[in-house]
């Protein structure tokens, strides 16, 4: 009984964490739709690229890493763990919300490989200002994705969350 109330527990703080952490890289996302990219596109090109490195160089740090890597690898357990437990109130919510967020995978078909030339470039050669305009427009396309595909897991994974819950409706279902 008590192993069983552990292990829900921390199923439901799994649960917790992948939604908030779904929310919270949607939200790094949204920002850089709705206004760092604009920001930078009114840079100069050399100012525009030379920001942009600098960015795509300190999001490496272990505080975003822990929150975009550690969701990733939770939603990957809920997956796995709604297909285990389908029988369960929310657990196709639990499979949509994973496999939302593990759209993500657009970072690293996409939005990477245009970081990594980005990189390459110096940003007062002349191929810098082509590659910059087109890097905005392409970038910032796949960031859409990654913003609404992450904000729309965080909402599935919520309400898996809740459906899955002890307490639903204001009812407290705890079952002894």
């Amino acid at each position: 009984m008590l192993q069983h109330m552990i292990t829900q527990q921390h199923y439901f703080a799994l649960k917790l964490f992948s939604a908030l952490g779904c929310g919270l890289i949607a939200g790094v996302f949204f920002a850089f739709s709705t206004f760092v990219m604009n920001a930078l596109a009114r840079l100069k090109p050399t100012q525009g690229i030379a920001a942009m490195q600098s960015i795509n160089i300190t999001v490496i740090n272990p505080l975003f890493m822990a929150a975009f890597l550690g969701t990733a690898a939770a939603c990957i357990f809920l997956l796995i763990s709604s297909l285990l437990r389908w029988h369960q109130p929310g657990a196709a919510y639990l499979l949509l919300g994973s496999l939302l967020y593990l759209v993500l995978g657009v970072t690293i078909v996409f939005n990477v490989p245009l970081n990594e030339a980005l990189a390459k470039v110096e940003s007062d050669s002349t191929d810098a200002a082509s590659l910059w305009s087109s890097y905005l427009a392409n970038w910032t396309i796949w960031n859409h994705i990654r913003a609404a595909a992450a904000l729309a897991a965080a909402t599935s994974l919520t309400i898996a969350l809740c459906l899955g819950s002890r307490i639903v409706g204001g009812l407290d279902n705890t079952v002894s």
